[in-house]
């Protein structure tokens, strides 16, 4: 069977970031958080993924049964803007259709802690996204994180790579957890049901 017709090949869970500890609480770390997150719940631990440029952990999501799917979670170890490469080596490796995969993302034209999830589009402006779409064009899923917009005259460069606010950590667990939720029922459920849950 054609894999991009295959509705049991697996998923592949991207979350974006930027290796090592300086950047761990990034807002531009968010999907290293929510991979973690989903990493926690399978029971899974990262490992260095053979020759690609990343970590995985391979688990299933869901209940028994018929609706259980198999997953591959992913964190490039690439720096967020040559993220596409080691997305690409992964995909190919596990024989994933581009609509299988999925990229957990921070976004800053949302507010702080809204979800917004879609197939296909732009980039906009994301160098993690643009990388991706050109290893293997756009048509995959997109977790949208809702980071807002830098306050006064901060460049979008320095905000994305500072540590989300005191303020924002409050909450972040929260959303974090809601984010994981998200990609769950998008994986399970399809798109029409996530997006008409956690599209807020």
């Amino acid at each position: 069977m054609d894999v991009t017709t295959d509705a049991n090949a697996p998923w592949l869970i991207v979350g974006l970031g930027n290796p090592g500890p300086d950047y761990a609480m990034n807002r531009h770390n968010v999907g290293f958080m929510v991979a973690d997150l989903l990493a926690e719940r399978i029971g899974g631990r990262f490992k260095r993924a053979g020759r690609a440029q990343a970590q995985v952990v391979e688990g299933r999501i869901g209940p028994p049964g018929p609706g259980n799917r198999r997953v591959v979670l992913a964190k490039p170890m690439s720096y967020m803007n040559l993220s596409g490469g080691p997305v690409n080596a992964l995909r190919e490796f596990y024989k994933v259709p581009v609509a299988h995969v999925v990229a957990v993302h921070d976004e800053l034209d949302i507010d702080y802690g809204v979800l917004r999830l879609k197939l296909g589009g732009g980039d906009n402006g994301h160098n993690g996204l643009k990388s991706m779409t050109k290893a293997f064009g756009a048509e995959y899923h997109r977790v949208r994180f809702g980071i807002g917009r830098p306050p006064g005259r901060m460049q979008v460069a320095d905000f994305v790579l500072k540590d989300f606010s005191g303020t924002e950590r409050k909450e972040l667990d929260y959303f974090v957890d809601r984010a994981a939720d998200a990609v769950e029922c998008l994986v399970i459920d399809g798109l029409e049901r996530a997006q008409g849950t956690y599209n807020s």
